[in-house]
């Protein structure tokens, strides 16, 4: 499935600036601090996420010889009319996500 004109990675320049086009895999994959859920686009106070996330990667569990890397990066930080920071990286986890076995870990 390509990405249309009206994705909000594309929209917000992610794409094009930030990560090449691409075809993304269909996974099920969610990320939720306390009980709000990341969506693209939407923003969450410092005070918000400090705490860890919860992630979820698959669907039905079965699958454990795929890995994942996750990448928390603000791609114009602090803001996208002032870049300074462009690709700041809050966090980053390589090769430790296994799968939908990742539903009940959390990132370091």
């Amino acid at each position: 499935m390509a990405r249309t004109p009206g994705d909000p990675l594309a929209t917000g320049r992610v794409i094009g600036d930030v990560l090449d086009r691409f075809v993304p895999q269909d996974i099920q994959f969610t990320v939720t601090y306390m009980s709000r859920q990341v969506m693209n686009g939407c923003e969450f106070k410092p005070s918000a996420i400090s705490i860890k996330p919860r992630v979820h990667i698959g669907g039905d569990g079965q699958d454990l010889r795929t890995f994942y890397t996750l990448i928390m990066t603000d791609p114009d930080a602090p803001s996208p009319s002032d870049p300074t920071f462009r690709e700041y990286l809050h966090w980053e986890r390589v090769g430790e996500l296994r799968g939908a076995a990742t539903n009940d870990r959390n990132t370091q």
